[in-house]
């Protein structure tokens, strides 16, 4: 029986039940299922006696219906033919059914009760071959409740073994596509009482194992997805590849490859919006929300992406709020309504809006305008957290708007311009208390009156002064000193009225220190330098006007001494003729300032002196040319000597180079040859 005798549809509980055919076809005799053919065990004789007693009821029934036997009865040829007809089938049929091979039995219609060991295992095998889950179960199931003690016991048992263990691949195979729930059902289906069940729990805890390693790689290379450590996670998630799981080394690791990848990438996207929100422009935080919106709902990073986007809103309201404190409501109220509304500010919006609104109209300076910026902070909802500081803001409006009237009032007095009517404007701003909102508005405009009402008091003794320092002489000076000085301390000209004292008292100090100045200058001029800055020194230490100026000459004839001084030693030192002593007196002559009178006399003699060293080395160049080099390099640069003494220099220098020895020559060899050889 091959493998399509056995209907997908068969199951062993319908294998259990009885076949009614079947039942039937037993509880009949077998004569009686073959009609005309004789049973087993039946001869030619009864046949014959059966043939005899049917011809007699004929017979008697035609002479009892017609009254005579029909002619062709009594024809013996025809009975000839049929007593040997009638024998000869019944023995052909009897010797093909003893010679028909038993066909294999059809398992769907058996009735398993009844059926044998062998027909069960025949059964179980065909149903086992197809090797899936439900067969080997059926399989199993037929022959597993046979007797221990049948002599196909040792065949069951090895199938058995051998289809619970295919089972168990069958498991494998779908723990290995993913799918650990349905490989434990499937192992958990083989029957306890098998002896393979103990490896079903081996296995079911060997899968788990391997599947909670799995999962604990997977979660930990979540965690440092989470935590913006890509290069981390990469690392994690290599270890799928050491899971002994099919499943796990590769859809579940190609899938977090996929993650990381995805939350590299918006990771920099986040970074880069953390970066343009610490430049705090109003463009950058906005730049940077837009960014942290485009990173979607499945990455890692999506958490803290929109947990930015408030803090960069915030940021943008804080600049606003600077703007609103520098008094600039509307460049504010710009700034805010740039705040997307996916920052979630939007309550928090309403009240900064509402609060600067209401600021600008109270910073108009009016009664109308500080009335509608307490009308707008009065709108505010008692819940708002900005509540507070709206019922402090109106109370101040309200202390304001009394103090604007007493403001309005005193600046239309000032505006007068005489120091009457500025006295008053400045008796009528005493009345808002310095404590006020307007208080400190109100001092400004106070110093401000005082100062031109002092103005118009005190210019004309600054305009008399003037008048009388026309003629820059001491008197006149001197008494355009004393009008000023009637200007007090304190008062708003005095600042200038004491600037042009000073002017003026420099003048009369000029005056009377010039002459002794010019004196000095008269003696220096002369060549006494020492009594010239002796009457110039009581003048610079006067610290009067001239005193700069004093100290300057006194500074100037003391280089003279010293560059004098300077020249007479380098004269000196020269006599003595030698390379040592004449390069010290160029290096003291060359001290004497080049503004100094001297150095017309200096210059020469500097350039006379590097002469002679020039012709000192070459004369000693003839007996020791390193010592005439050495000489010669105290010639100074700048000297009429300069160069040919570094011409010179060269000339020496080439002159101790060693010649390059010349070369052997070659000479070729000469044959000689004896006698002998010849």
């Amino acid at each position: 029986m091959t493998e399509r005798d056995i209907p997908e549809s068969w199951s062993s509980a319908r294998a259990t039940e009885p076949d009614e055919i079947t039942r039937l076809s037993r509880s009949l005799p077998i004569g009686d299922r073959v009609s005309g053919v004789p049973a087993n065990g039946s001869t030619s004789k009864s046949v014959k006696r059966r043939k005899k007693r049917n011809s007699d009821k004929e017979q008697g029934t035609a002479s009892t219906s017609y009254g005579k036997i029909p002619n062709w009865m009594k024809s013996w040829v025809l009975w000839t033919v049929l007593l040997a007809l009638i024998p000869g089938s019944i023995g052909f049929i009897s010797m093909a059914m003893l010679l028909k091979l038993p066909s294999a039995p059809n398992c769907p219609s058996i009735f398993w009760p009844l059926a044998s060991a062998s027909v069960r295992l025949h059964c179980a095998q065909l149903a086992a071959s197809k090797q899936t889950v439900n067969d080997l179960l059926q399989a199993i199931a037929l022959v597993k409740q046979l007797p221990e003690n049948h002599p196909l016991r040792a065949e069951i048992n090895r199938n058995l073994e051998e289809w619970s263990r295919s089972i168990l691949q069958l498991a494998d195979q779908s723990f290995q596509s993913g799918k650990l729930d349905e490989a434990i059902a499937t192992a958990r289906k083989i029957p306890q009482n098998l002896s393979a069940d103990k490896l079903v729990d081996e296995q079911i805890t060997k899968w788990q194992s391997i599947w909670s390693k799995g999962e604990n790689i997977y979660q930990k290379a979540e965690e440092e997805l989470r935590q913006a450590h890509s290069q981390s996670a990469f690392m994690v998630a290599s270890k799928l590849l050491r899971v002994d799981n099919k499943y796990w080394q590769t859809a579940k690791y190609d899938q977090l490859n996929r993650l990381i990848v995805s939350a590299r990438e918006d990771g920099e996207k986040l970074a880069k919006a953390n970066g343009l929100a610490e430049d705090s422009g109003v463009d950058n935080l906005l730049k940077a929300i837009k960014i942290a919106e485009s990173i979607g709902q499945d990455s890692y990073v999506y958490q803290k992406a929109q947990a930015t986007i408030p803090v960069f809103g915030r940021k943008i309201l804080a600049l606003a709020q600077k703007k609103l404190d520098r008094r600039d409501a509307d460049e504010a109220l710009e700034i805010v309504g740039k705040i997307p509304a996916s920052t979630g500010l939007k309550l928090e919006i309403e009240d900064f809006t509402a609060i600067a609104d209401a600021q600008r109209n109270a910073w108009i300076g009016s009664v109308s305008g500080l009335e509608t910026a307490i009308a707008q902070a009065q709108q505010i909802d008692p819940s708002r957290p900005v509540y507070d500081k709206a019922q402090k803001l109106i109370a101040r409006w309200q202390l304001e708007i009394e103090d604007v009237a007493n403001l309005e009032k005193a600046r239309t007095l000032a505006s007068q311009g005489t120091v009457s009517d500025l006295n008053a404007a400045i008796a009528q701003a005493r009345l808002i208390p310095a404590n006020n909102p307007r208080g400190s508005e109100a001092r400004q405009e106070m110093g401000r009156w005082r100062a031109e009402a002092e103005t118009i008091e005190d210019k004309p003794y600054l305009e008399r002064a003037e008048q009388i320092s026309f003629i820059e002489d001491v008197n006149s000076l001197q008494a355009a000193i004393a009008e000023a000085s009637q200007i007090r301390n304190g008062r708003a000209l005095y600042p200038e009225a004491r600037r042009k004292i000073r002017t003026w008292t420099a003048k009369i100090q000029r005056i009377q220190d010039q002459p002794y100045l010019d004196q000095a200058r008269q003696i220096a001029s002369t060549g006494d330098l020492a009594s010239a800055i002796k009457a110039a020194e009581q003048i610079a230490s006067s610290g009067r006007a001239l005193s700069g100026e004093a100290q300057a000459s006194i500074d100037d004839w003391r280089g003279q001494v010293r560059a004098r001084e300077n020249w007479r030693k380098a004269r000196e030192v020269a006599l003595a003729g030698t390379p040592e002593a004449l390069s010290e007196a160029i290096q003291l002559a060359d001290r004497v300032p080049s503004r100094s009178l001297l150095r017309n006399d200096v210059n020469p003699a500097i350039d006379q002196w590097s002469q002679q060293l020039l012709d000192i080395a070459r004369s000693l160049s003839e007996s020791d040319i390193v010592q005439g080099i050495e000489i010669a390099k105290l010639v100074p640069q700048g000297s009429a000597a300069y160069s040919a003494a570094r011409e010179q220099i060269r000339n020496w220098r080439e002159l101790l180079k060693p010649e390059p020895e010349p070369e052997p020559q070659q000479f070729p060899e000469e044959s000689t040859t004896t006698p002998e050889q010849q």
